[in-house]
């Protein structure tokens, strides 16, 4: 049903295809560019992760371990670890410091109970709730308005809709928090003299914006996901 609207296909299928699909491709290519850019320190990224964690006073708090997969790199605040990948733990390159520190620089958050990432946590179960039932609650209530069932199907819809509007919020809360942790580390590696010169910082500012931007990408898919429906269901412009 959603999937053959117009509306749907031009105000967010197209436009998310696009921008998840541009922006994977665009963090792919610069990694991979990136990565074969050494960096004069020569140290790994789990080297340069320690090295940030050790200046923040958390040396001996955050540990550092190495998991399988392509940039599946992540800090866990429940276990306070940095999980990095192959690439990123072993790597020497640019891109690989860039990537390292900047999931350190989400510990040093953490230790540092920076208020945007203490918000994002605090709406983590209710944005895991929302993205789990909103989509069924929204199908089950447009098709119950179909079936000439109106007012209790559009108050089902509703309710998914708030519910989906959980997820936007947290998308939009979370890029403060990733735009941080790449500033952070922009900051802690030339100072640190892991980089140097103005060639190193501008590749790892290029590495980390580009993956900035799929958080962008994905928030503005929500937004537009969010705007769909509330259009559909008459709140905004009124239904077709």
């Amino acid at each position: 049903m959603i999937f053959f609207d117009p509306l749907y296909i031009v105000l967010v299928l197209l436009p998310g295809l696009v921008l998840a699909g541009g922006t994977s491709l665009l963090v792919k290519s610069r990694f991979s560019k990136y990565s074969k850019v050494q960096s004069s320190s020569g140290v790994t990224g789990a080297q340069a992760a320690h090295e940030m964690l050790r200046e923040a006073g958390l040396g001996d708090v955050v540990g550092i371990e190495r998991v399988s997969g392509f940039l599946s790199d992540h800090y866990d605040p429940r276990s306070k670890v940095l999980r990095l990948s192959p690439t990123v733990y072993d790597g020497r390159s640019v891109a690989s410091l860039g990537v390292a520190c900047h999931e350190a620089g989400h510990a040093v958050q953490h230790a540092r109970k920076y208020a945007p990432l203490a918000v994002r946590n605090a709406i983590v179960p209710v944005a895991a709730f929302g993205s789990n039932l909103s989509w069924g609650a929204i199908f089950i209530g447009m098709i119950m308005m179909m079936m000439g069932m109106v007012a209790f199907g559009k108050m089902i819809a509703l309710v998914g809709v708030v519910l989906f509007a959980a997820v936007v919020v947290f998308q939009i809360v979370n890029l403060p928090v990733e735009f941080d942790a790449s500033s952070r580390a922009k900051k802690m590696l030339p100072k640190l003299g892991l980089i140097s010169g103005p060639q190193e910082s501008a590749a790892v500012s290029k590495v980390l914006g580009a993956a900035a931007m799929t958080y962008v990408a994905g928030t503005v898919t929500a937004m537009l996901t969010l705007l769909y429906f509330m259009i559909r269901l008459g709140l905004l412009g009124g239904r077709d």
